[in-house]
């Protein structure tokens, strides 16, 4: 298998942005490089609904400094797709001629709901939802879909983004009453022109997009929040509504100043917002919830895989995904402690009342317990937990996610204490005590396979008087090594468990 990239352009409305994906000779994939351009598109429409030539112009000499970016990093494929700024153009077959022309790309123009569509893919292969509302805020558009069992049911696109909005409801980015009002109106006439937006309330509202992300960034920043990635973000249903009402009368040098807010987005964030709050209300949705993929992954999973692009499984892949990326320790092994650590949360189930989804969560320590290797293999414990916590992982709640890197780097109580400190507010009261169990639970698993041959195929395991009594089922009789390394461990599992494990000849 050889290395492959993949480059996506995306030509939105407010800026231009590439992102190179990479397939590994382990057959990972991972974004290796990208570059971003503001452009304002919308902004640059005259009176008869034609893109300017300097708009055109400054395009071109955007998209072959991408595409020099591209050559340098020896990609083998260039998709180029243009939304709702060329697509609303007057003029847009003429745009996308001399873009052709004078770059050499062929530049799909994606229709509303293409964008969408794709928009869905990209989040559906990073969240783990069987149901919810979608929105993607764009720069020129703004799509609005229903989906259900992980299919999309309904879709729409409106002609209006947060940069087109400005435009036409601020003055220099700046809001009156009147002009609030007028914005709200306008998109709340536009939302009752789809009335099965009001028919499923109850739901989640997945936000993707700029203004998504920057929403999230403004509400980590006034909460202090202990993480600094937004995808998987959950925020309460009154938050987008609040930082409207503080943003809007706000002069735009003090907006630029405001916590979490970067400056090139202040001018637009109001609008944007007001689109967030009036489709919220509208579909009667139950939180937000922030999504860091869209448009652009599902342009690249459309690619890469083009007969089956939606995943199954979103945690699966990715922990496989983060696995192969960081391939230090032997598959077998590797699935050798997975089916262990399996077994013996299974005969020990009745013992603690777990939190739901832990066996996800144990599954996915142990697939990744090694990983840290890659840094350094004689401390991959900590490594292991920062590379899980700071690593794409998709499919996992943010506080899912602490506990699995915490299980997975487990050493001692007082280094848990201590690699956990900082992310302790994400964490419900008895999680500290699960953790500690199941971190000591994976190092069993790891300890019965420690000369990792696989040589203890099949165990039996059996609880009785005090003891975990673990036998060989099948396998070969040579387990000196794994049981000096259980009586090591047995004190330890003994204290989290009442439990002292016995490894049998």
């Amino acid at each position: 298998m050889k290395e492959q990239r993949i480059g996506i352009i995306d030509i939105g409305s407010n800026s231009i942005r590439l992102v190179i994906y990479e397939r590994t000779v382990h057959g990972a994939h991972r974004v290796i490089d990208g570059a971003k351009r503001a452009a304002r598109l919308s902004q640059q429409v005259d009176e008869h609904g034609n893109l300017g030539q300097e708009a055109v112009a400054q395009l071109v000499d955007i998209l072959n400094h991408f595409r020099m970016i591209c050559g340098l990093q020896h990609v083998g494929f260039i998709r180029a797709v243009a939304t709702a700024a060329i697509r609303n153009a007057a003029n847009s077959k003429e745009v996308l001629a001399q873009l052709q022309a004078e770059t050499g790309l062929d530049i799909e123009l994606l229709s509303g709901l293409e964008e969408a569509r794709y928009g869905f893919l990209g989040t559906m292969n990073s969240l783990d939802l069987e149901d919810g509302f979608l929105v993607d805020i764009g720069g020129g558009s703004s799509e609005v879909s229903l989906f259900r069992g992980r299919k999309l049911l309904r879709t729409v696109s409106f002609p209006f983004g947060c940069v087109s909005l400005a435009r036409r409801f601020t003055s220099g980015g700046l809001m009156d009453a009147q002009q609030m009002l007028a914005l709200e109106a306008y998109i709340r006439q536009a939302l009752d022109s789809e009335p099965w937006i009001r028919e499923s309330s109850g739901l989640p509202l997945i936000a993707v997009g700029g203004t998504a992300r920057a929403f999230g960034k403004l509400v980590q920043a006034r909460q202090h929040y202990p993480l600094s990635q937004t995808h998987n973000y959950a925020i309460d249903g009154t938050a987008a509504g609040e930082l409207v009402a503080m943003l809007s009368p706000m002069p735009l040098e003090q907006r630029k100043k405001f916590p979490g807010l970067s400056k090139d987005r202040a001018d637009v964030i109001v609008p944007g917002l007001a689109v967030l709050h009036e489709v919220f209300r509208a579909s009667g949705a139950a939180s937000y919830l922030i999504c860091g993929s869209g448009l652009r992954d599902g342009l690249f999973f459309s690619t890469r895989f083009p007969h089956q692009p939606l995943l199954q499984d979103v945690l699966t892949y990715s922990v496989g995904n983060l696995a192969a990326l960081h391939p230090q320790a032997p598959h077998a092994h590797i699935q050798q402690v997975r089916q262990t650590a399996a077994s013996l949360l299974a005969a020990l189930a009745d013992r603690s009342a777990l939190p739901a989804r832990t066996s996800l969560c144990l599954d996915a320590a142990a697939s990744l317990h090694r990983i840290g290797a890659s840094i350094d293999s004689y401390r991959y414990e900590s490594h292991t937990f920062y590379l899980i916590m700071n690593a794409p992982l998709n499919g996992l709640s943010h506080r899912e996610l602490v506990i699995t890197a915490a299980i997975a780097s487990y050493k001692t109580k007082k280094r848990l204490r201590q690699l956990v400190l900082p992310y302790e507010r994400l964490l419900e009261a008895q999680d500290m005590q699960h953790i500690v169990r199941l971190g000591t639970l994976l190092q069993l698993a790891v300890a019965l396979n420690r000369s990792e041959t696989q040589s203890l195929r099949q165990l039996g395991i059996k609880i009785q008087e005090g003891r975990l009594d673990l036998q060989p089922l099948l396998g070969s009789s040579e387990l000196l090594l794994e049981r000096q390394e259980v009586e090591a461990l047995a004190d330890d599992f003994s204290k989290a468990w009442g439990l002292t494990p016995v490894l049998y000849a």
